[in-house]
């Protein structure tokens, strides 16, 4: 097997702002004067190490202009609280939101870093009270903080778990109003062999929670995809000589075309024709 170790700054599409956003999403800036479809999303939707992701193979095939407002790390949060990007995604055509994992959201039990949602801020007097035993100034990551968690008692566990998930749909039902349902949810799911905490992608994201945003959204995309590493699929992929075990995490550039492909086939009928 061969791959390109090269830095992920030799990628197409070099990360980017919109106006005031200070998130940083993947390139290359497009114009929005134009008819266009938004694309909202994490790791997966930017397309990390990947040099052509599915937002891209989409707008040759819409012939549309697809504006991916995906960003390394991001959570739900990122986008909600981003009252430009929301901007953009509202001017779309229709917006394609993926559903993030419900653990990198602020909830009455512990914040998150604004912008990159993954990691762990602050636990929040519930948590301290429901878990005395711990000490949280150990913690930088929300995936760790939750494994500990879950080891110490799964039966507290699960009340950190219902409020994740309580959290998670009314946040998503806030940006989809926001976005005036005008949304197609994209539910990319994977399995990660070698994590053994949340191994299933998206984290703590279930059918019901799926089936309660149904009515407010167009349409939901269930796709189930493979990580670079289960689908051999690291050919192709651009990245540094150290980032061999992130990149085999992640999605590669085989997966990133039958995701277009699914897509392509729900966004057609969406858009008005020419």
């Amino acid at each position: 097997m061969s791959y390109e170790l090269k830095s992920a700054g030799a990628l197409s599409g070099e990360p980017c702002r919109y106006g005031e956003s200070r998130l940083l999403v993947r390139g290359p800036q497009r114009s929005l004067a134009e008819p266009y479809v938004a694309f909202l999303g994490g790791t997966e939707v930017y397309g990390r190490f990947v040099e052509f992701p599915f937002v891209d193979s989409l707008q040759s095939r819409l012939g549309v202009d697809c504006i991916n407002l995906g960003s390394v790390n991001a959570g739900l949060d990122s986008f909600v609280q981003d009252e430009t990007l929301t901007g953009i995604a509202r001017g779309a055509q229709v917006s394609v939101l993926q559903m993030l994992g419900a653990q990198n959201i602020s909830n009455p039990y512990y914040r998150v870093h604004p912008r990159r949602n993954d990691r762990f801020l602050q636990a929040q007097p519930a948590l301290k009270a429901l878990y005395p035993e711990v000490d949280f100034t150990e913690f930088h990551f929300n995936k760790h903080l939750l494994c500990t968690l879950r080891d110490i008692s799964g039966q507290r566990f699960e009340q950190v778990r219902e409020q994740l998930q309580r959290s998670w749909i009314e946040r998503m039902s806030r940006l989809i109003e926001a976005l005036e349902g005008r949304v197609l949810l994209l539910w990319l799911r994977y399995h990660l062999e070698a994590d053994a905490g949340f191994p299933d992608e998206p984290v703590l994201v279930d059918r019901a929670m799926a089936d309660a945003l149904r009515p407010k959204v167009q349409g939901i995309l269930e796709f189930r995809a493979e990580s670079a590493a289960a689908a051999r699929d690291i050919a192709g992929m651009v990245f540094g000589q150290m980032e061999l075990p992130a990149a085999r995490h992640m999605i590669g550039p085989k997966e990133h075309l039958r995701i277009a492909d699914a897509l392509a086939g729900c966004l057609e009928p969406m858009l008005p024709r020419k």
